[in-house]
C-alpha cells in the first residue's frame, strides 16, 4: 500500500520529505510531480527498484530512463558534455526537458541503453521535487509515469494513488501537474558534428533550444 504524502508546493514540509527520502533508501519506488507530468523514481544504485520501475511502466532495457539532477554541475558527473552540447542544455534548464547524452561510467551499465550507452538527463523546475533531491543528495533514476493500460501521462496524484497504490511504495501529491510530458531531445550527434534531433515534442518549448 503506498504512503501518501501531502506537500506544500511553495513551501515543502521537510519532516515529510525525509519520510519520502528515506522510502527511497530503502529500496521504494515513488510517484513524484514535475514541471510536466508526474514521473516514478527510484535510487540509482538500487537493482531490484530499477526492476520494479521498469515493471511499473512495462518497458525494457532499450527504454531510456532519465536521472533527475539538481543542476547542470550535478549532470556532468553522468553525462559526457562538450562546449557546444553545455550551452544548450543551459539555455533550457532547468525546465520540461529530457536531454539524452552520453553516459560516463558512473552510470551502472544496467540504467543506460544497451547498445548505445546513452542515459536521459533533467533537471526539473519545481520546488517539491528539487528539496527532494536535495535532500536525497544525488539524482534519482525516473521515467514519465504513463499508465500502461491507456498510455496518457498521469498528473492527478490522488488517480496516481487509486491506480498504482499496491504498486507504488510512496506518492507525493503536490497539487496536479502540467498533463504533457517532457519534450525529449537527443544531444548525442552533436558530439560528432552534428545537430540535435527531437525524439518527443512535450510540454518544453524548442524555441529555448533555439530549434
Amino acid at each position: 500500500m503506498a504512503q501518501y504524502f501531502e506537500i506544500h508546493p511553495d513551501n515543502p514540509q521537510p519532516r515529510l520529505l525525509k519520510q519520502a527520502v528515506a522510502i527511497l533508501a530503502g529500496g521504494g519506488v515513488i510517484a513524484v510531480p514535475t514541471d510536466s507530468s508526474y514521473a516514478i523514481a527510484c535510487h540509482l544504485d538500487d537493482k531490484a527498484a530499477v526492476d520494479r520501475l521498469r515493471l511499473i511502466r512495462r518497458v525494457d532495457e532499450k527504454h531510456h530512463l532519465t536521472l533527475l539532477c539538481r543542476d547542470l554541475s550535478e549532470l556532468s558527473n553522468y553525462a559526457r558534455v562538450d562546449n557546444k552540447q553545455y550551452r544548450l542544455l543551459k539555455s533550457a534548464t532547468p525546465g520540461p526537458f529530457t536531454f539524452i547524452l552520453d553516459a560516463t561510467r558512473e552510470v551502472p551499465r544496467r540504467v543506460s541503453h544497451p547498445q548505445r550507452k546513452t542515459i536521459g538527463l533533467r533537471v526539473p523546475d519545481h520546488k517539491v521535487l528539487q528539496d527532494l533531491l536535495e535532500l536525497h543528495g544525488e539524482p534519482l533514476l525516473s521515467t514519465t509515469l504513463i499508465d500502461p493500460q491507456q498510455g496518457e501521462p498521469l498528473n492527478d496524484p490522488e488517480r496516481i494513488r487509486q491506480r498504482f497504490e499496491k504498486l507504488l511504495d510512496a506518492v507525493i501529491g503536490s497539487g496536479a501537474c502540467p498533463d504533457q510530458p517532457t519534450t525529449v531531445v537527443d544531444l548525442t550527434p552533436m558530439g560528432t558534428g552534428g545537430e540535435a534531433v527531437l525524439v518527443r515534442q512535450g510540454r518544453g518549448d524548442l524555441g529555448r533550444l533555439g530549434l
